[in-house]
Order: C-alpha cells, then sequence, then structure tokens
C-alpha cells in the first residue's frame, strides 16, 4: 500500500503558481501608483484588495491543496496581500496630502485682491452738496446750525416779520399740522433756525443753515413738496450790504468756479430790508454761459432783530438762501428735479462717495 503523496500541486489551481501571484502583485502595485486621485485609489483597492480580487479568490483556493503545498501558497499569496496593503496605504498618505493641498490652493481667499462682487455705494448728491456748503461757511469762520422741521408757527412766520394776513401763511403755501389751533406747520423755509438762533444768544453770529423745507407745491421737473434749502445769517455790527455782496460772490465762486459772477435785482422780502434777488453768471453751464437765478437775500429787517432780541441800534445783519436742488441741476446738467427724489441708485452712482 503506497502512501500519500504530499508533494501534490494540483495543476488546476492555477492561481496559486508563484509566476501568477507575482503577475498579479505586480498589476496591483502598477495601478496604485498610477492613480492619481483618491478615487482612483478607491478602484484600484476594490480590483486588487477587494473580495472579487485574484489574490483573495486564489487565497480561496488554499483549502483545496494538500497540507504540504498550503503553507507555501499562503505564505506566497499573503506576503503579495501585504505588499499591496501597504502600497495602498503610503499611496493614501501622499494623494490625501496632495488633496489637501490643492484644496488649500483652490480655495484660497486671498485678502488683498479688489473684488468687485457686490457694486460699490454711493452718498446722495444733495447729502454730499449740503456737507460740501457747510464746509465753505465753516472755512470762513462760520457755524453750521440745524433746527426742527416740525416747527411753531410763531417761529416760522411772526418772528420773521410776516403778518397773519401774509400769502405764505394761507392753505395753499404752507403745511398746517392738525388739530387746526395746534399752531405747528412743516417749515416752509430754514430760516426759522435763524431766529432761534438769535434767541439763543447774542452777536457776533455767523451761521449757515441747511435743511429740507416743505411747500404744497405740485411735484413736476422743477418743483417738489419737500426740497432742500441753505440759508446764512450774519449779525455783527458794522455789516453792510457790501460784506453780503463780498460773501455771496465767494460762495458763488466755490460752486461754479472762480469766473462766476454775481448780480442783484430789488426785491421784497417781509425779513430783509432792503432786499433783493440773485442771479449767478454761469460760465461752464450746458448750453453755453448765462445768467442763472439762485436765490434771495438782503439786510436783516430792524423788525427781525428786535423780535429776537438784538439790538437794531447796535447791530446789523444779512441773510440769503438758496435751493440746494437748484444748486445741484446748475452745477451738473440735471434737467429734471424728479430725479433726485425716485430713488434709482443708478443716478446716485454719477456722483460716487465724494461731492
Amino acid at each position: 500500500m503506497s502512501a500519500p503523496n504530499s508533494n501534490y500541486d494540483p495543476k488546476q489551481v492555477s492561481a496559486l503558481d508563484a509566476e501568477a501571484v507575482a503577475s498579479a502583485l505586480a498589476q496591483a502595485l502598477a495601478d496604485i501608483a498610477a492613480a492619481t486621485d483618491l478615487e482612483l485609489l478607491k478602484a484600484a483597492r476594490l480590483e486588487h484588495a477587494g473580495d472579487r480580487s485574484a489574490l483573495a479568490l486564489a487565497n480561496r483556493e488554499i483549502g483545496a491543496l494538500p497540507p504540504a503545498a498550503k503553507a507555501d501558497a499562503g505564505a506566497r499569496v499573503g506576503k503579495a496581500r501585504q505588499e499591496i496593503k501597504r502600497a495602498l496605504e503610503e499611496r493614501a498618505v501622499v494623494l490625501e496630502a496632495e488633496a489637501e493641498e490643492r484644496m488649500l490652493a483652490e480655495e484660497r481667499v486671498d485678502v488683498t485682491l479688489v473684488v468687485d462682487d457686490l457694486p460699490r455705494g454711493a452718498r446722495h448728491p444733495l447729502t454730499a452738496l449740503s456737507e460740501y456748503v457747510g464746509d465753505v461757511f465753516l472755512a470762513m469762520g462760520w457755524e453750521v446750525a440745524e433746527g426742527p422741521e416740525l416747527e411753531a408757527e410763531w417761529f416760522n412766520f411772526d418772528a420773521l416779520n410776516i403778518p397773519a394776513e401774509h400769502p405764505a401763511r394761507g392753505m395753499q403755501d404752507t403745511f398746517f399740522v392738525a388739530p387746526e389751533h395746534s399752531h405747528l406747520v412743516l417749515r416752509t423755509h430754514t430760516s426759522p433756525v435763524q431766529a432761534r438762533t438769535m434767541l439763543s444768544r447774542q452777536p457776533p453770529i455767523y451761521v449757515v443753515v441747511p435743511g429740507r423745507v416743505f411747500r404744497t407745491d405740485e411735484l413736476d421737473a422743477t418743483h417738489s413738496p419737500v426740497f432742500s434749502q441753505v440759508e446764512g445769517l450774519a449779525v455783527d455790527e458794522g455789516l453792510t450790504m457790501a460784506h453780503l455782496q463780498g460773501t455771496l460772490l465767494h460762495f458763488a465762486q466755490t460752486m461754479f468756479g472762480p469766473d462766476a459772477k454775481v448780480r442783484w435785482r430789488p426785491s421784497y422780502f417781509p425779513f430783509t430790508e432792503p432786499s433783493a434777488e440773485f442771479d449767478i453768471w454761469y460760465p461752464q453751464a450746458k448750453g453755453g454761459p448765462r445768467w442763472i437765478e439762485w436765490g434771495g437775500c438782503g439786510m436783516v429787517n430792524p423788525a427781525v432783530l428786535r423780535a429776537c432780541g438784538i439790538d437794531e441800534s447796535r447791530y446789523t445783519g444779512f441773510a440769503f438762501g438758496m435751493g440746494l436742488e437748484r444748486t445741484l441741476m446748475f452745477r451738473h446738467g440735471i434737467t429734471d428735479l424728479r430725479d433726485m427724489f425716485e430713488g434709482d441708485v443708478r443716478f446716485s452712482q454719477q456722483f460716487g462717495v465724494e461731492f
């Protein structure tokens, strides 16, 4: 009776052959090295280390071998699978580092780069012009004064020598505030601030007053029920019309250029005597140089000085006022007042953040 053949190695188990194992190992290492990202490495892992990989299937065939052949085949397949595992781990470390580096490069934020993702803002040109006018007079040594838009009737009219029967106190010009006898109005000019200033301090007084005013006008290309004014008041000893003229000329040349000129036309205002309306000669006006009506002015009426507690025998004063919208229209060739109020950001963006 013959003994079992312990060296028997079935030829049909070709996957366990040393050349087959070496070939599978070489192909796996090549595919792992060729993987350029983690997705390709995952595919290589499934192909060469998964349950259906060549070496995994070969490993299942070891059980069919005789005892003497199992150890050799097991060691050969096990060593190959360990090399594949180690190659996968090493390649994963490299690819993860590359992916992180690539992500940092692609998602890096350059804080020094100018970004225009959001449109740049713009200040409303009326606001910028109002502040610019204030700066002009601050440079001359004047002060900027402010007051309430809801004003007492006495400050808006009586203190300024506008009697009860004056047409400006009629409903066609003034917004009166209910109830009927509240004696409150939406101020029709910024002159009430002049009265408040004179009542609160003694001369010398040099103030400029920008602000919104209200009148019962229809909104069209040149009129609005809400608009902006700037007024100036100077009260001191020895002030004359010459000081008023010099102030207006300097202001006009600052607003419209060094070639601007000012001319006066006699007029009437209850709070100034004598009074005048003044025009400017604007050489840079669109359509050619011309005279443009700009505002009103005059010497402060002594009755106004008395009403505000100023000694009219010692002090004199002058005052002037003009519309800011009108000034803006002259400076920039704006033809329709409504463009300033419609809230279209494209209008303001033309002026930027500085005036």
